[in-house]
């Protein structure tokens, strides 16, 4: 169950290497906001809203961190990968509620 406090955790790919890591939920409004924060591999604020509209539902993701140590000198190749894996995301979310 999403939550405030729950743990999703996430397995992702840069630059060779594979990554697990749990984001912890600090908002939660069903049907309109979910807010998930992490600690790594960086500081990273990760924030779904949806909103209804009479086409179906807009969601809109956001995301702010700030990269350090290994991932700092890749920071633009990063920015990158963090805006692919949000549009990947959304593609995901958009063939599981129309498929």
């Amino acid at each position: 169950m999403l939550a405030e406090g729950a743990t999703v955790v996430r397995t992702a790919k840069f630059l060779g290497r594979t990554f697990d890591y749990g984001y912890v939920v600090t908002a939660h409004e069903p049907d309109r906001l979910v807010e998930m924060k992490v600690d790594k591999p960086f500081p990273m604020i990760v924030r779904y809203e949806l909103a209804d509209v009479p086409e179906g539902t807009n969601v809109a993701i956001g995301a702010t961190g700030s990269p350090g140590g290994f991932f700092a000198v890749a920071e633009p190749l990063m920015r990158w990968q963090v805006r692919r894996s949000i549009a990947a995301d959304l593609r995901r979310l958009k063939e599981n509620l129309e498929g």
